[in-house]
């Protein structure tokens, strides 16, 4: 086993921003704790920002796009995956108009991917249909 390399991240579990330290052995995430130097969480960090990081290194998790042909899922590049999403955005606005698409902004989101999320939908896409999981 390699020496322990220490990593400092930001917990992605949530909009929060937590401070995370890694330490990445072989490649792989084996502990994870709170970054005491963090501003938002000065060392703290839930249990899931601690404890669930197994799935990072799970060997059922995509590793690529994938674009169903003829009902197989197919291995695709990025820029074909995000040509195709493109196109058929583009067929459903044409076809059926704007509110007949939506998007959902997930609160473990940050504040900034969710701006972009929303924007996108009102200029682009030119629609309100847009809802997240982040109010009680």
């Amino acid at each position: 086993m390699e020496d322990t390399k220490l990593v400092k991240t930001i917990c992605g579990y949530c909009g929060t921003g937590c401070g995370l330290v890694l330490e990445v052995a072989d490649n792989k995430i084996v502990k994870i704790r709170g970054d005491k130097e963090a501003p938002v969480s000065k060392g703290q960090t839930c249990v899931k920002g601690a404890f669930a990081y197994e799935y990072v290194h799970a060997k059922s998790r995509l590793t690529s796009p994938l674009i169903r042909v003829s009902g197989q899922l197919m291995k695709a590049t990025w820029e074909e995956a995000y040509q195709y999403i493109a196109n058929k955005l583009s067929e459903i606005k044409t076809t059926w108009g704007s509110n007949a698409i939506s998007m959902f902004a997930c609160a473990r989101s940050t504040n900034e991917s969710n701006y972009v999320t929303q924007k996108f939908m009102r200029t682009v896409i030119q629609s309100n249909n847009i809802d997240g999981c982040n109010r009680t």
